[in-house]
Formats: C-alpha cells, sequence, structure tokens
C-alpha cells in the first residue's frame, strides 16, 4: 500500500520515510514514530492500517543520523542490539526529523501523531514542542515522566500497561499528576510493546481497546 519517500529535515538532512496514502480523499494524517526497531515491517503496517482508516501516514526513519535504513525484528539479540539507539538519544535531532514528517503531509489536512516505545515518548515531546499538530497520542513512552513538567499545546492521549517492566506505575501516576487534562489509559496485565503483534509481549485484548482508542481520539480532533 505505501512507499519509501526521502524527507528534508531542517538542518537540510535527508533522511528516509514509509508513506501509506488513503485510496480516497484523505480525513487528515497521522505521524507514526517508532519503536526503537526502525521503520520495519510492524511500523509500516500501522501506517497501512491508518491509511485503511482514511489518513495519509507517514513514518520517518528517526535512526538515519546514526544508521540509515536500520530495520530490526525481536529475538533477544535484536533488542540488545537495537537498545543502543536509546543509550544516548538526540531528541533534537529526531524531532526535527519529525517535524519534517509533519511538514511534508500538513497540506492534506489537519496532522496527528502516533508513536510506540521511543517513539511514544517522542510524540508527547512533539506535541509540546513542535508546529503543525493537531492531536497526539503515545503508547508506552518511557521518557515521558522526564518531561512532563511541560504542557502539551494539542489534546494528547497515553496509554501504558500495567506490567511494563521499564515503566512503573509511580512514572505514570506522576504524569497523571503533573498533566491531569491529558487522558491516559493503563491495561491491566499488559506488558510494554503491548500494541506490537509481532511482539512476545502482545496482548491483544488491551491492543483491541487501544486502538479504536486511538482511532476514536483522532477522528474527534482531526476535523477538517
Amino acid at each position: 500500500m505505501g512507499q519509501d519517500i526521502r524527507l528534508t529535515a531542517s538542518d537540510g538532512f535527508q533522511l528516509g520515510a514509509y508513506r501509506a496514502d488513503p485510496a480516497g480523499t484523505p480525513k487528515g494524517a497521522i505521524v507514526v514514530i517508532q519503536e526503537i526497531f526502525g521503520v520495519n515491517h510492524h511500523i509500516r503496517s500501522v501506517c497501512d492500517r491508518l491509511a485503511n482508516e482514511g489518513y495519509v501516514a507517514v513514518a520517518p526513519s528517526i535512526f538515519d543520523r546514526s544508521e540509515p535504513n536500520f530495520q530490526s525484528g525481536y529475538s533477544p539479540d535484536e533488542v540488545a542490539n537495537a537498545r543502543k539507539f536509546v543509550a544516548n538519544p538526540d531528541f533534537a535531532a529526531m524531532l526535527r526529523d519529525t517535524q519534517a514528517a509533519i511538514d511534508q503531509v500538513k497540506s492534506v489536512g489537519p496532522v496527528g501523531i502516533i508513536g510506540f516505545c521511543l517513539g511514544g515518548s517522542i510524540a508527547f515531546v512533539a506535541a509540546t514542542k513542535l508546529t503543525g499538530l493537531s492531536a497526539a497520542v503515545g503508547y508506552y513512552g518511557g521518557a515521558i515522566v522526564r518531561f512532563a513538567d511541560d504542557k502539551p499545546t494539542v489534546p494528547t492521549q497515553l496509554h501504558f500497561g500495567e506490567k511494563d517492566a521499564g515503566i512503573p506505575l509511580s512514572d505514570v501516576e506522576t504524569i497523571k499528576s503533573k498533566r491531569p487534562e491529558i487522558e491516559v489509559f493503563i491495561y491491566p496485565g499488559a506488558q510494554h510493546g503491548f500494541h506490537c503483534d509481532e511482539r512476545a509481549s502482545y496482548d491483544k485484548a488491551s491492543a483491541d481497546i487501544a486502538w479504536p482508542r486511538s482511532l476514536a481520539f483522532f477522528a474527534k480532533h482531526l476535523k477538517k
């Protein structure tokens, strides 16, 4: 359904991206921010699903500055290798690349952003710092608590797993207390990565609730 494209960030850096377009007139656009596994099969499938819902979806390859075209699966060795990207993440650069994706699709209508894992954190920060967004959704972003003093400028919805080994519920409670205007959902029994049907931690029951919630949120806030 989609195609590989190129984006140009404000500092002139060119990065790859995957873009999927709907069959009819778009309702708007949604920028999809990857996990630490790159713009892989799962992230592309998320874009395709959003295109089926009527949105232009674009996923920028935010690791291209350090390793172009990086894609990974979910075996223990692959997970260990992918973690190198978050040892010392350059959020400023990733936000520039995210802004490039927003700018690429803003002509089609209102733009939302959705991110998973690392991308969930970036989606939250994008909602506080970037321009051109109308709504933001973040799934299990471990760094969100570090930025919770910053108020999003657009409606924001967050999803966390109750049993996420990397995000204690105390962090989620901190986010809720600092940002009472945000919708925050906790999924009982769900682990980190519960939305990804290619990971061992996939939780269908939770994903089947979270995804429609995300779509309803975008339908509400991405209106032309």
